[in-house]
């Protein structure tokens, strides 16, 4: 018997009822009668709570979520995904609270339904931060439960069907966002269906001019070969045919965005792209699949180059196909898509090829979209957790394009990663653990530095220390983004260690101005000041003085006290009249930083400035920004250097010289030969017959300084050698 037949006999002909309801339930036949009446349920509800309210075309507004639901039922999603998109807008476009959905239809529901919805209760400082944070609640929803992220591209994807409605500008804003975020998820997922019509839709709105004009050339294109691909698609079905191989033929043309993307990226006109036009073979095993490649490559010849095995080695979002080239007549290329049914199910609608994905298989030999989505899903969490929600977007961002280079384990597993990953983002693909204390890489048993890009087909070993821990310089080369999130997590963790380190120090140095300590300062008194402060523990109040948010004078005379205003970040208070330094030893981290515009090195007479953020950055005496002193003098405090520092400091000089080939080495070569490393040089002013050579050098201390200078100015073309400071 079929229900859904009884169901929509009961249904009336006009009124609210029939904004689309009666085709969704035709399209709904794979479900039971049951479900079918949660269904019509869910629709009730969501016409009632949207009743009386318009699209910007000036349909009913319901019309849109039974189209979103539509989407979802030709993918053969289950009644709780299709019942979600019935009422994903009730939250967020009606009075109806999540509990009220919860109450009537189910906790499983009411979450999806929330998980959708965006943030309209909260405050941002802007626009960028909204979307960013409703992008952020969708995807840690997603991890949570696939199905809002196959809700929401539903109801992107109707979005753009209907954005006619909209004024221009507004177009090109979502059109663009779907092409840089919505489009990529869907790929990422591997739906092509939804993926291929939500950029076609995109590049239409979001550069209408483009598309007219890439549009109207590939149907004139198209036009002139159909004779031509039907000569072709005859030849490729009689030859399988000979073989007695069962398969279905396709002729297709790709969609337009593809090939403009195409062109932009190889920087190449529509004549020159070789695959607008394709064939696609939809054989009934993999062997079939592999004896048809083996035809086509009898029939026409393969250009070099353009073969790829994504059976054996399948994409990360799961898809699997052979792709090859082929010289066609007159040198026409043509490109031949060779896979099985079970491919093509799952290259339309990866993740969502398998309704009952909720099953708890965690075997990697199940249905591969299902698997390496939760895998990617993992890494989202990982992301999440180590940053804002505008930094998060960006991250995902990097990560939501097609994975390009395939290498290998030392154990022969596959690991696929981003064109223009690095070893160390393969570490960090391995395990956070793995890339926080990598050192060195191999890469087919050859030792390379870790930035070092990875190819595909290589074996790549990853070489680590317990004692390790990520060099920020890695954020500049990484691609991937869990390397990046990870490495800035560890960073900030780091810079919080040492900020409260140096908060500790400072507090006590204060605490000495009054012949006290920290270790005099009683439980009570302390607790009174954080108390006051609002502040949870010590730490807080050591971290907030070591990055220079609250002044250690100021606290130390409140703790001193035991009575008064500590006052807010930043006030001005007079410091104690005598105070005695602090000692820096160049091993601090991120908390103590050396001012780029005198550039102060051990020797030095120095002085030290609370920087907001920053922590304390250290100026030379002789600095020009000393002059701030005198506005903000409780800013500053007292430092000297720790005897035997061992390492190397930037320091720059400037070297007038005889404008003549060649000198530039030449000073360079000293340099070396003083045991110096250059950094940096640029040439400052260059005159007929002078230049003068600002270089950026390393160096251990002023003695070290003094070396370098005394080598380079008995030089013949040297006229005058000065270090530099602002």
């Amino acid at each position: 018997m079929d229900y859904g037949v009884l169901l929509l006999n009961r249904l009336p002909l006009v009124g609210r009822w029939n904004h689309g309801l009666r085709q969704l339930l035709a399209r709904l036949d794979y479900l039971p009668q049951e479900q079918l009446e949660h269904i019509t349920a869910a629709y009730d509800f969501s016409a009632s709570a949207h009743e009386g309210q318009k699209r910007h075309s000036g349909e009913a507004y319901i019309t849109h979520p039974v189209a979103v639901a539509s989407i979802l039922a030709q993918l053969k999603l289950d009644y709780q995904t299709i019942a979600a998109a019935l009422l994903h807008d009730v939250i967020e476009d009606t009075p109806t609270a999540k509990d009220q959905i919860q109450k009537q239809f189910g906790a499983e529901i009411a979450g999806l339904v929330d998980g959708v919805s965006k943030l309209d209760q909260l405050s941002f400082t802007s626009r960028a931060e909204a979307q960013a944070e409703s992008f952020r609640k969708m995807m840690l929803a997603m991890v949570a439960d696939i199905r809002v992220i196959l809700v929401k591209l539903a109801d992107r994807l109707h979005n753009m069907q209907t954005l006619d409605a909209l004024p221009p500008e507004k177009r090109r804003r979502i059109a663009r966002e779907t092409l840089e975020v919505y489009a990529p998820i869907a790929n990422r997922l591997g739906i092509n269906s939804i993926k291929t019509e939500l950029e076609d839709l995109g590049f239409r709105h979001g550069y209408p001019f483009r598309y007219r004009v890439l549009d109207k050339a590939v149907r004139r294109a198209e036009g002139n070969q159909r004779q031509f691909l039907k000569r072709i698609e005859d030849r490729l079905e009689k030859a399988l045919g000979e073989a007695g191989i069962d398969g279905k033929l396709m002729g297709r043309k790709k969609h337009l965005y593809s090939i403009y993307r195409k062109m932009i990226r190889k920087n190449r006109s529509l004549s020159e792209i070789a695959d607008v036009f394709a064939f696609r073979l939809i054989m009934s095993s993999v062997d079939d699949c592999y004896r048809a490649l083996g035809i086509v490559h009898q029939l026409y010849k393969p250009m070099p180059g353009k073969f790829k095995d994504y059976i054996a080695i399948p994409r990360v979002n799961g898809y699997q196909s052979l792709h090859t080239v082929l010289a066609g007549p007159n040198g026409i290329p043509i490109e031949v898509q060779i896979r099985t049914e079970q491919m093509d199910r799952i290259a339309e609608n990866g993740i969502a090829s398998h309704w009952k994905y909720k099953e708890n298989d965690t075997e990697r030999g199940g249905l591969p979209p299902q698997a390496r989505a939760r895998e990617w899903l993992a890494s989202i969490s990982e992301i999440q957790a180590a940053a804002d929600s505008e930094e998060f977007l960006e991250h995902v961002k990097v990560d939501l394009f097609p994975d390009k280079v395939y290498v290998f384990t030392p154990k022969g597993d596959i690991l696929r990663l981003p064109r223009g990953s690095t070893c160390v983002d393969l570490a960090y693909a391995v395990h956070t653990d793995v890339g926080n204390r990598c050192v060195a890489a191999k890469i087919d048993r050859r030792l390379v530095p870790l930035r070092t890009q990875l190819n595909s087909g290589e074996t790549v070993e990853i070489i680590t220390a317990k004692s390790a821990r990520p060099n920020p310089a890695w954020v500049n080369f990484v691609v991937t983004a869990k390397a990046r999130a990870a490495i800035r997590q560890f960073l900030r963790n780091l810079q919080q260690n040492e900020a409260r380190e140096l908060g500790r120090r400072l507090l006590d140095q204060s605490l000495r101005d009054f012949r006290s300590s920290l270790r005099r300062i009683s439980r009570e008194q302390m607790q009174a000041l954080l108390d006051e402060l609002g502040l949870n523990n010590t730490n807080e109040l050591f971290e907030q003085i070591g990055l220079g948010e609250r002044l250690a004078p100021v606290v130390a005379r409140v703790l001193q006290a035991g009575a008064g205003e500590a006052g807010e970040p930043g006030e001005t208070v007079p410091a104690p009249g005598r105070s005695s330094p602090i000692t820096i030893a160049g091993t601090e981290g991120m908390v103590v930083s050396y001012a780029r515009c005198c550039h102060p090195i051990p020797g030095d007479p120095v002085m030290g400035y609370l920087s907001a953020g920053r922590g304390v950055v250290i100026h030379r005496n002789v600095c020009g920004n000393l002059g701030e002193f005198r506005k903000q003098p409780h800013k500053w405090i007292p430092v000297n250097w720790e005897p035997g520092i061992d390492r190397d400091f930037s320091v720059e000089i400037r070297v007038d010289v005889e404008n003549k080939p060649g000198v530039l080495a030449e000073v360079a070569a000293r340099i070396g030969d003083a045991n110096s490393n250059i950094e940096q040089v640029s040439v400052d002013e260059r005159l007929e017959d002078t230049a003068a050579l600002v270089f950026s050098i390393l160096v251990r201390d002023r003695k070290h300084l003094a070396q370098v200078i005394k080598s380079i100015r008995p030089m013949p073309m040297v006229k005058k050698v000065v270090r530099t400071c602002a």
